[in-house]
């Protein structure tokens, strides 16, 4: 059995979106992976539909209620054995290449998309799972950040990429930004290629590139090449 992913939302239309296109597309055609949406409102208890409540201790907005949420996970959860369970939220972790590999070589996951103001405190203890975030910012919901997360997963399948020598070259995968890139024309708009990478010496050219990654890191990224330096020389001392 393939990656297998549920996700749990108020807005199942949303899936599979851009993930039923290009490469993560593909793959869902060729049960590579395997994509099933939950409804959270086919979980409520009246005849609205309804799956939030105002805040207690007051407050503006709606927070989406714990026992709804508990029956919807607990049913998906009924065909999903051994699938970890993520929270989307702005208050999570932030998502990393390393995370996203890791699930990737996993059996699956689970997603619950928050929206309105959250999710009830409770559930978080009631259903334990791990929450986490794309960014320091919000989204209108959860949704969109799942399917960034599966796209970032699905990429990382066997089989889905061409090539395993790219990936291991993109950002994030060896802690740095990755380098520049350049094709035809060699001249554009009286900018020229850099002449070391039409050299043919791979030696240099590896070298280049590495420096690149390192000097773009440093500007664009001082936090991540801080963790960069820090684990060199770590490497180092082992050594």
């Amino acid at each position: 059995m393939g990656f297998a992913a549920t996700v749990l939302t108020l807005y199942p239309e949303m899936f599979p979106g851009p993930l039923g296109t290009a490469l993560a597309g593909r793959a869902l055609a060729d049960s590579v992976w395997s994509l099933e949406t939950v409804d959270i409102r086919g979980f409520a208890r009246d005849k609205h539909r309804s799956v939030d409540d105002t805040p207690a201790g007051g407050g503006p907005g709606m927070v989406m209620r714990a026992d709804i949420l508990a029956a919807a996970i607990d049913a998906a959860n009924a065909g999903a054995s051994g699938r970890p369970l993520v929270y989307l939220s702005p208050r999570g972790a932030p998502l990393t290449q390393e995370r996203l590999r890791s699930w990737s070589e996993g059996p699956g996951l689970m997603l619950v998309c928050g929206r309105f103001e959250g999710m009830d405190e409770r559930i978080f203890r009631a259903r334990p799972g791990e929450e986490v975030s794309l960014g320091d910012f919000v989204l209108s919901g959860g949704e969109p950040a799942a399917l960034a997360l599966l796209d970032g997963v699905v990429r990382l399948l066997p089989g889905v990429m061409g090539k395993t020598a790219s990936m291991e070259e993109e950002s994030f995968e060896n802690g740095l930004l990755e380098y520049p890139h350049y094709t035809r024309p060699r001249r554009f708009e009286g900018e020229e290629i850099p002449e070391v990478l039409l050299s043919g010496d791979h030696a240099a050219i590896a070298a280049w590139r590495r420096e690149q990654a390192e000097a773009i890191t440093k500007t664009r990224r001082p936090d991540l090449f801080g963790r960069y330096e820090q684990g060199k020389r770590t490497g180092d001392e082992r050594d």
